[in-house]
């Protein structure tokens, strides 16, 4: 970074050297085509002072902007009528505040059907929580007549084993002739009423599981029947709080600290949501306590500029009042249009007296070399492709290639070339020539 903000500061050095002296500048001039010499018994008389070592600085001075740090248009969200503004231009808000209150009246009876949706909603779900318990309690109720009817089947198999033992018992005393074929009958009879009772106690048995079956079957459907209970409850909530939320927006408030800029609207005037770039906002919130220093730094100065960079504002309408601060931040790009680096600097404004729109001059220190040998710049000229100044040796003239540096107003630096401690030629020296002879008028330290 150093390496380029270096290669950056002698490219505006030199451009701003060319710039300044211009083709026919003779304070730089190109003497690449030979001068007339001087007769030999001539000698020709010379300004001359040694470099001296000093800080040079560089700065760029351009006309800069006051702008909001923050600014916010307020739209409404919701279609309605203004029921009250609460603020007006100048006024100072807090974040939060309510600054526009809006009558929406077909919106506050939905909100009411709604929660009545809601209230309906709940009562279906407590409905369909009693039917779940109620079936729960079906089942427990078909379970034990599974039960009874299954303890029923174990007495009916025991009297079916009884008469059919005594049936086929007397069947046989009948056939031999001991007991009467009536009593014969009558065992059957028995055995047969036995054998029934145990088929009935056996479909008993069956109705009950199939009606436990049931129960719980309608257990599953109950359970069912609550699960969308509650979901058509919580779709009810959620259109609800839409609702509540669209209801909200009646409400505009301020997005942060500041002062209303600008105000375009009255008690009762419709207002609807922003469908286009024509739509005016209702109120312009500005941001007070800090506001942004806008300027274009053109390209050439552009690479010089960093974040940290020291900077003086300067404001016309507060008498030119000298404000020190730093720059915060920079485009990065340039600007298609201008080819300049937009610069950002923050200034606190607690007192505010910066205010949006006030022009600045804003100077920035671009650079800052210190210790470095320097000349001014008269005694530089372009010796063909080389940079040069004259030194005076022995009385006679030596032409010296340099390499310069930054440039601050008269004077430049000299990276390269010179020792300090040189007698340098600090005017014509385009026109002398290598080996002239010279007698120094005017010396500096």
């Amino acid at each position: 970074m150093k390496f380029i903000r270096s290669l950056a500061a002698s490219i505006v050095a030199c451009s701003a050297l060319i710039s300044a002296t211009g083709c026919n500048d003779s304070s730089v001039a190109d003497t690449t085509a030979p001068a007339k010499s001087a007769p030999s018994d001539s000698v020709d008389r010379v300004s001359a002072s040694q470099p001296e070592r000093k800080t040079l600085t560089l700065h760029t001075s351009q006309p800069g902007r006051v702008e909001a740090f923050e600014e916010t248009p307020l739209y409404p969200k919701v279609t309605g009528y203004v029921e009250e503004v609460f603020v007006d231009i100048g006024d100072s808000v807090e974040k939060g505040q309510k600054l526009i209150q809006l009558w929406i009246p077909e919106m506050q009876d939905e909100q009411v059907q709604k929660e009545a949706l809601v209230a309906q909603a709940a009562a279906e779900v407590q409905q369909a929580e009693a039917a779940v318990q109620a079936s729960e309690a079906a089942t427990l109720t078909a379970k034990a007549r599974v039960s009874q009817a299954e303890a029923g089947i174990g007495r009916t198999d025991g009297d079916y084993e009884r008469w059919k033992s005594e049936y086929e018992r007397i069947r046989e005393l009948a056939d031999k002739g001991s007991v009467t074929p009536k009593l014969a009958d009558e065992a059957l009879n028995h055995f047969r009423s036995a054998e029934a009772a145990r088929a009935e106690a056996t479909a008993h048995v069956e109705s009950a599981e199939a009606g436990f079956h049931e129960a719980q079957a309608n257990v599953s459907k109950s359970q069912a029947d609550l699960v969308a209970a509650q979901a058509r409850h919580r779709v009810a909530e959620a259109n609800l709080k839409q609702t509540k939320t669209m209801l909200a927006y009646a409400e505009i408030k301020a997005p942060f600290d500041g002062v209303v800029t600008r105000r375009s609207i009255d008690t009762g005037h419709f207002v609807h949501p922003a469908s286009g770039g024509s739509t005016q906002p209702l109120l312009v919130v500005a941001r007070s306590d800090k506001v942004r220093i806008s300027v274009d730094v053109p390209e050439m100065e552009a690479p010089l500029v960093d974040k940290g960079d020291t900077a003086i504002v300067r404001v016309q309408s507060l008498r030119k009042q000298e404000i020190e601060a730093a720059v915060t931040r920079t485009s990065w790009s340039l600007d298609n249009a201008n080819r300049s680096l937009r610069t950002e600097i923050d200034v606190l404004n607690d007192e505010e007296l910066l205010r949006p729109g006030m022009f600045a001059t804003v100077t920035i220190l671009l650079d800052e070399r210190s210790d470095v040998l320097t000349l001014p710049i008269t005694a530089i000229f372009r010796d063909g492709p080389q940079t040069s100044c004259c030194c005076v040796e022995s009385g006679k003239i030596e032409r010296r290639p340099i390499v310069l540096g930054l440039r601050s107003g008269d004077e430049v630096e000299v990276v390269s070339g010179l020792t300090g401690d040189e007698s340098i030629v600090i005017t014509r020296a385009d026109v002398l020539q290598q080996g002239q002879p010279v007698e120094i008028i005017e010396a500096g330290k």
